[in-house]
């Protein structure tokens, strides 16, 4: 089956009352989607208690979650005790993963610093073979790491670097954030063959069994020269990208995937819209 639905909790779920994520649930079906994504961006803040409550909610309604892992990890960080840091992130979202009922963890592999972009990818492989012992270590192998693809130059996940990260394991998979991949390459995303270029790729070289588990990031983002600026709504007809094409793509090789929506405020309402526009393909 594949899942819509946001990252987080948009403007008018609190304009209407709603104030704890306890409450998505209802909020999620009652705008007919199936599919959270809890964020962790600034820490993990979150209770074993409240994540087990919101965990039985979503259950109860059928609503698949995932996890953003904290934006601090850093798996080029030059430093082996700084990295040690970026494991426990990793170990410890998934814990709380875990208790929310969800098998997903998206991750930011890393920033260059420093270091010239060719070193940097050749340690963050490094780190994430180390990253994949410690998963088998705390029995956690039965997860998906989600790498996700980044949209300034700074930051290492190129779709090609993702791709290339995610055959070192088999329970790494992509994240394509088609937001960033069109900010940084300054909005090559158009037509269905621009979308199908990636998606077949990945399939080429993970194979389409890993590729049903997916997991999409999609909004529209201003971008400059240095790659991305701000996530925009999907009333923007400036930059773009645009999703029809991409349903296309995802129709034309079956793929089910989590499809999360980072729209600035408005990501219910334009998951519903995503939605509406998978189910019009034919």
């Amino acid at each position: 089956m594949i899942k819509f639905g946001p990252a987080g909790n948009c403007d008018d779920f609190y304009t209407q009352g709603f104030k704890s994520t306890v409450q998505a649930g209802k909020w999620l079906t009652d705008n007919g989607l199936n599919a959270y994504e809890y964020s962790f961006g600034r820490g993990i803040l979150l209770s074993d208690e409240k994540a087990i409550e919101i965990g039985k909610e979503f259950k109860s309604r059928n609503i698949y979650v995932s996890l953003h892992a904290p934006y601090y990890i850093n798996f080029a960080n030059p430093s082996d005790e700084m990295v040690e840091k970026s494991y426990e992130y990793v170990i410890n979202s998934l814990k709380k993963l875990k208790l929310l009922g969800g098998t997903h963890l998206v991750v930011h592999p890393a920033s260059c610093g420093k270091m010239l972009r060719e070193e940097a990818v050749e340690l963050t492989k490094k780190r994430l073979l180390i990253l994949k012992d410690k998963l088998i270590e705390n029995q956690l192998d039965d997860m998906w790491i989600c790498l996700e693809t980044m949209g300034k130059y700074a930051q290492i996940g190129t779709y090609e670097e993702i791709i290339d990260f995610c055959t070192l394991y088999h329970h790494y998979v992509p994240t394509f954030d088609f937001g960033h991949i069109n900010a940084i390459t300054g909005g090559m995303l158009k037509t269905e063959d621009d979308y199908e270029k990636i998606i077949k790729l990945a399939i080429e070289k993970l194979g389409h069994e890993k590729m049903k588990n997916l997991h999409i990031h999609f909004s529209k983002i201003e971008y400059s020269s240095k790659g991305e600026i701000k996530h925009l709504t999907f009333d923007d007809n400036i930059y773009g990208p645009e999703f029809l094409p991409l349903a296309k793509v995802l129709k034309k090789y079956n793929l089910q995937p989590f499809i999360i929506c980072e729209s600035k405020g408005t990501q219910t309402k334009d998951a519903v819209i995503m939605k509406e526009i998978y189910n019009s393909v034919n």
